[in-house]
């Protein structure tokens, strides 16, 4: 008869938080000067953090967020401030990409946005994650 290894930790769970710490009341806008004129915005960051919402071990990725403004621009002090507030929240990768996208298209009102997360390879799989709202003109 075989003996079975007890593997420690199989059964631990980190702390996460729920979706309702994402900080979205942090967001701010600043007008953009040239309505009408169309401008294609690029943002990313290599530091985009969450957690799996199974295990609650942590996610890192690229995330880049293209838009074409409207009336506003986002105000990157309070973008990144937004951002952090994901840190320990668990959703999936999915999700996030959604709730990100709904959440600046909502302050922003751009004519056109795409949001992509690229995560860190975990566990052999890559996965990358867009999201799209409007049109791009």
């Amino acid at each position: 008869m075989k003996k079975q290894r007890n593997l420690k930790g199989l059964d631990r769970r980190y702390d996460i938080q729920d979706a309702k710490t994402i900080d979205f009341d942090v967001l701010e806008v600043i007008p953009y000067e040239y309505e009408g004129k169309v401008s294609v915005i690029d943002i990313d960051t290599s530091e985009f953090t969450s957690v799996c919402p199974y295990s609650g071990l942590p996610d890192f990725g690229k995330l880049q967020i293209h838009y074409i403004p409207g009336k506003y621009l986002i105000e990157l002090r309070s973008l990144k401030y937004y951002l952090y507030s994901y840190r320990s929240v668990g959703m999936y990768q999915e999700h996030i990409t959604q709730r990100i996208l709904h959440d600046l298209v909502s302050v922003l009102r751009p004519k056109w946005m795409l949001v992509e997360l690229d995560y860190n390879v975990r566990g052999g799989i890559h996965t990358v994650v867009k999201a799209e709202w409007g049109r791009r003109k």
